[in-house]
């Protein structure tokens, strides 16, 4: 354990728990970042619908959109604001509920194994410099606490169901920013 982490929170977010987690698998450590984009309702930032779905505390009267939300009860490890405000829901040491049916490197069940990573956006879209900042910053710490040695975005993992983060996501910034090899990268990205 290192000063910026404690039982798998990183002290430099803003705790927000959420109700929406479960332990890992026996063994099974987090050795995969998986990237999402999300707004509520889409293409709406700013609020707190996001924190209010991953704690299962949403209004679904108070926009249209929000009714077919009702049920459902997902969360993130992070989410990082436009502004770049990052949010902390489920420790990193526990499987968060953000991946759903899932595929990486023949393994299915990619919430066993991984850490959700929520940018707020439109998959497709472009995102902030701020946000690229906080990545910046929070993937070299969780690649020094956990054995990671594959990121990917959710439309790589589950391709079938999902599109994001999208061709707005600048995989080959954040590659050199962090000065990762191509091989932690989805090779259908076409990064050296």
């Amino acid at each position: 354990m290192t000063a910026a982490w404690s039982q798998g929170w990183y002290r430099f977010a803003k705790h927000i728990p959420s109700p929406n987690f479960e332990p890992r698998p026996v063994g099974i450590q987090a050795d995969l970042l998986v990237m999402h984009s999300i707004s509520l309702p889409p293409g709406q930032f700013k609020g707190d619908a996001i924190e209010a779905f991953f704690t299962n505390t949403l209004d679904h009267d108070s926009h249209p959109y929000f009714d077919q939300l009702r049920g459902v009860k997902v969360s993130a490890h992070f989410l990082v604001r436009r502004g770049g405000e990052l949010l902390q829901f489920v420790s990193c040491d526990h499987r968060a509920w953000h991946a759903g049916v899932s595929t990486h490197a023949g393994r299915s069940n990619c919430n066993d194994f991984s850490i959700g990573i929520e940018l707020e956006g439109l998959e497709g879209e472009t995102f902030s410099a701020y946000q690229y900042e906080s990545l910046i910053s929070l993937v070299p710490m969780l690649l020094s606490q956990y054995p990671v040695c594959a990121i990917a975005g959710h439309e790589h993992i589950a391709p079938e169901r999902k599109k994001d983060p999208g061709a707005g996501f600048a995989w080959r910034y954040l590659q050199h920013a962090v000065g990762l090899k191509a091989t932690y990268f989805p090779a259908e990205l076409g990064l050296n």
